[in-house]
C-alpha cells in the first residue's frame, strides 16, 4: 500500500483495486505543484472530511473525469450531486461505508462545513467529519480532517486502533501543535503520525517543527513526507 501527500490535508492512497483520495485540494494548493491530471489518474474513490473549499479542491472536476465514487456526509455529496457528480456515497457521523477492498467510517470532528459562493452566500453541507480507513490488507489511517481535541477521541482509538494518523496541527482554523500532541499521546497508539493543514495560509503556523517538539520523546514517531512523492505504509 502506497500513500502520496499532496499538502494541506490532500492524500492519495493505491491499495488492491483501489485509488482514493483524501481531501484533494490542489490547484491553489500552495504546497501542490504537479498536474492535478496526473497525480490523480485513476483514481476510483474520493473521501471528503467536510465542505470547505480547501478540502473539496477539485473533486468536482476529478470525479467527472474519473468517475470516481465520492463519499461523505449527506449533505455534502447531494451538494455536489448538483454539480455532476454522478456517483454518490452518503453517509453520516458513525456510519461505515464497505467498498471492495476498504471501508470508510465517518466520525465526529469539531470545526464546521460550508460552501461560500463569490456572492458571500453560505451553503451549509452538514457535519464535518473525521474519517477512518480499514484495509484489507495494510494498516488503518485516522485522517481526522480539521478538529480540535475531544475526548471521544478515546472512543475511536477503541473501536478501529489505528495505526497511522494523519493530524491537523497548523492552529487558528484547527487545534494547534501542543494541543495536537496532546490528542496524539494522551488518545492514541499511532506507530505514524503525519502533521496536516499547515503552511498553506499566512494564519497557519509555517511548519510541522512546534508540533514534532510538542510531542518530545515521542517525536520519533511524526513523520514529514515529501509532498508528490509516493511511501510506503
Amino acid at each position: 500500500m502506497k500513500m502520496t501527500y499532496f499538502g494541506h490535508s490532500a492524500f492519495r492512497i493505491d491499495t488492491g483495486s483501489s485509488v482514493i483520495l483524501i481531501d484533494p485540494f490542489l490547484s491553489g494548493n500552495p504546497h501542490f505543484h504537479g498536474d492535478v491530471k496526473a497525480a490523480t489518474e485513476g483514481t476510483t474513490h474520493i473521501l471528503l472530511s467536510h465542505g470547505h473549499s480547501d478540502h473539496v479542491g477539485d473533486t468536482v472536476e476529478i470525479a467527472r473525469r474519473t468517475g470516481a465514487k465520492v463519499a461523505g456526509t449527506y449533505e455534502l455529496v447531494s451538494w455536489l450531486a448538483g454539480k455532476g457528480v454522478a456517483n454518490i456515497e452518503p453517509a453520516n457521523t458513525g456510519g461505515t461505508i464497505k467498498f471492495g477492498d476498504f471501508s470508510v467510517t465517518l466520525t465526529q470532528a469539531f470545526h464546521s462545513s460550508s460552501d461560500i459562493s463569490e456572492e458571500g452566500v453560505i451553503t451549509y453541507l452538514g457535519m464535518p467529519n473525521g474519517l477512518v480507513l480499514h484495509f484489507a490488507d495494510g494498516p488503518s489511517v485516522y485522517h481526522m480532517g480539521d478538529t480540535d481535541i475531544f475526548a471521544d477521541m478515546a472512543i475511536i482509538e477503541e473501536l478501529h486502533h489505528p495505526k497511522i494518523g494523519l493530524v491537523p496541527v497548523g492552529d487558528r482554523l484547527t487545534m494547534g501543535a501542543a494541543v495536537a500532541a496532546l490528542a496524539c499521546r494522551r488518545y492514541f497508539n499511532f506507530e505514524t503520525i503525519i502533521p496536516l493543514h499547515w503552511g498553506t495560509m499566512p494564519i497557519l503556523d509555517p511548519n510541522p517543527d512546534k508540533f514534532r517538539a510538542a510531542m518530545e520523546e515521542e517525536a520519533s514517531r511524526v513523520m514529514t513526507p515529501t509532498v508528490g512523492e509516493a511511501f510506503d505504509i
